[in-house]
């Protein structure tokens, strides 16, 4: 019966599948207020940036695993990085580690999900035609692409990248003496990131102001999506967070450049004492961290909600605890804000001050454990769809899991002292953040890619880019965990010096080619992607049998997103699998704008009653069909 339902929906809007923009190419897709074209422009961007990230990580891994391998066959490509003997230069070494982190961590995961995702789903899941702003949306990716290029230039800077880690800490990265790379590429990367903040707090503010003042008739805080919650939670952080990261770096540029000392003091290089008193770097990394852990949430927070949806649709049932879900990304939200100081056990804090922290997180496992046992729960006996994007999904779940436990380890501060500067550290997260993460992102592409481009990618190269990234991250990550219970320091450039370490060679070169290879297994998807693009299959209206009011836009949806009056909402969106529907004329799935009134044998004792109530909400549809601007 749903395919019946989906066949006459297709012939109802065909005639507005190619609902034309009305402009030129400049304004529709360069400097476009459209939200589906700046979210393609965000997800573009962050594919190009993570054939970057990825291709630093592999070239510090060759490093890594084989530390006595000549490797002048990169001269080509890494020039007088690669010195005379063959070796990778160590200064080139701690860029790449650097700037892989700065790259994944801000312009891959942050705007890969948050940019092209709320983006791209909150106007069209709340039934609003376009974000509050579009001229501000069209202004946030243009930052972004601005501090793209900054930060992109300096890789090539002649004194090299920024080469103090990616929480840049002083006072290495506040002195421009210290190492080249804390030159002129640590400028870049401060006036890059001050472009990133100042872009994601236009989006942020962008995504809150459409939830709350633009979702359509019927659609309360109560029927939403969890993916628009997600996003909704996930910029309020974004709020209350990168200011304070903005704070820091502009101190970081005053020490650097204005001879003030709020991160220095007594600083002796080559025997001569700097004019600096004063300062601490700790208040660097209080500053850092303030930001530092909400954005493990900026990241994380968007997949769970894309994983929420998926995993509701394939699994063809209602998503289990949908108030519980809500109530723990909250949870997750405030408490993400007071587990900061978790990251500087070993800086020397007070230990009561530090068991403070440990109780806040170990408390965060609490909410973290909901949604993890909720995802469980709604596959439990479910008539389960494993499409790509249900299977990143489940990996994502996977992920989330065996990365959590390790956190709740690193929790203790007794054990993270001892394991803090260990590749322990490493594989919790990358697990649990990066690897994670990144298994929504690609949820999230196979799920929407045929709303977003109108055709199917290639399920049989999803399935195989899936298997090869799912085992490849369980490969890289968890050998790490026993290295690092080992000892094996992360950061360094090599262990060939440490008979300690000789035992464990083995091992590290096995983590590098596994490495190599789950980021070469990311061309197949990158393959798919822009094949499908231009020459997939066209998408049906609904290829998933979703509920949400996505799908209930032409297949190639313009500027405005429904032709004709916007729909609207008389039902939450899970309603899957629901016993009677097909009494009702339904399938397995009842859409968001379908009344209660048309599913009297399906509907629960409540919703009898509330039938009885949507007839105001009915007579704003006829208005609207009269006048589809209302």
């Amino acid at each position: 019966m749903s395919s019946v339902v989906l066949d006459v929906e297709h012939n109802d809007v065909h005639s507005h599948d190619d609902h034309e923009h009305h402009g030129n190419f400049w304004t529709n897709y360069v400097f476009s207020y459209d939200h589906k074209v700046i979210a393609k422009q965000y997800l573009i961007s962050g594919i190009l940036w993570a054939i970057i990230g990825g291709g630093l990580s592999v070239l510090f891994r060759i490093q890594l695993g084989f530390p006595e391998a000549n490797l002048e066959w990169l001269r080509p490509l890494l020039g007088d990085w690669i010195t005379e003997s063959g070796k990778m230069d160590t200064t080139f070494y701690l860029a790449a580690v650097t700037m892989h982190g700065t790259i994944m961590v801000f312009f891959v995961l942050t705007a890969g999900l948050s940019g092209t995702f709320s983006n791209f789903l909150i106007p069209l899941q709340i039934g609003a035609r376009d974000m509050a702003s579009g001229f501000m949306n069209m202004l946030s990716y243009w930052l972004f692409a601005l501090a793209s290029v900054i930060m992109l230039t300096s890789l090539f800077t002649s004194t090299g990248p920024a080469s103090g880690g990616w929480v840049i800490y002083p006072p290495l990265s506040a002195l421009p003496q210290a190492v080249s790379g804390s030159g002129i590429g640590m400028t870049l990367w401060l006036v890059s990131m001050v472009f990133f903040i100042a872009s994601s707090l236009l989006g942020s503010i962008n995504y809150i102001s459409t939830v709350i003042n633009l979702r359509t008739a019927g659609m309360s805080f109560a029927k939403m999506p969890l993916t628009i919650w997600s996003f909704f939670i996930t910029a309020v952080i974004g709020i209350l967070s990168f200011p304070v990261l903005f704070a820091a770096a502009l101190l970081l540029v005053f020490d650097r450049s204005f001879g003030t000392s709020f991160y220095l003091s007594d600083i002796y290089i080559q025997g001569e004492l700097l004019e600096h008193s004063g300062g601490s770097p700790i208040l660097f990394q209080h500053l850092f961290w303030f930001l530092g852990h909400p954005e493990v949430y900026i990241v994380l927070l968007p997949a769970l909600g894309l994983t929420s949806e998926v995993i509701s649709t394939n699994s063809r049932k209602p998503i289990f605890g949908y108030r519980a879900m809500i109530g723990s990304m909250l949870g997750i939200a405030f408490l993400s804000f007071i587990v900061w100081a978790h990251h500087m056990f070993v800086s020397g804090m007070n230990p009561f001050l530090g068991t403070i922290f440990m109780f806040l997180t170990l408390i965060i496992a609490v909410p973290s454990a909901v949604k993890a046992f909720n995802y469980i729960t709604t596959l439990f006996r479910g008539n389960i769809v494993f499409t790509p994007a249900m299977l990143f999904s489940i990996g994502l779940v996977s992920l989330f899991i065996s990365g959590g436990v390790t956190g709740i380890i690193l929790g203790n501060s007794a054990l993270d002292i001892q394991l803090h500067d260990t590749y322990f550290v490493v594989a919790h997260f990358h697990l649990v953040m990066g690897s994670a993460a990144f298994f929504g992102m690609m949820a999230g592409v196979y799920h929407w890619f045929p709303k977003m481009f109108g055709k199917m990618m290639n399920s049989g190269l999803g399935y195989v880019h899936f298997w090869l990234t799912f085992l490849g991250a369980y490969m890289v990550f968890f050998p790490m965990h026993y290295i690092g219970i080992a000892g094996f320091p992360r950061r360094y450039y090599s262990f060939t010096n440490f008979d300690a370490f000789s035992t464990f060679a083995d091992l590290n070169a096995f983590i590098s080619i596994a490495a190599i290879v789950t980021v070469a297994g990311q061309f197949i998807f990158i393959f798919n992607f822009f094949w499908s693009m231009f020459r997939g299959k066209n998408a049906p209206l609904n290829p998933w049998g979703s509920n949400t009011l996505e799908w209930t836009t032409p297949r190639k949806p313009g500027h405005g997103n429904w032709p004709g009056a916007l729909p609207i909402v008389y039902r939450w969106p899970y309603d899957y699998s629901k016993p009677d529907a097909d009494k009702d004329g339904f399938g397995d799935f009842i859409p968001q704008d379908v009344p209660l009134s048309k599913t009297m044998e399906s509907n629960t004792d409540e919703e009898r009653v509330l039938a009885q109530l949507d007839s105001d909400l009915q007579k704003l549809g006829e208005e609207r069909e009269k006048n589809p601007f209302i």
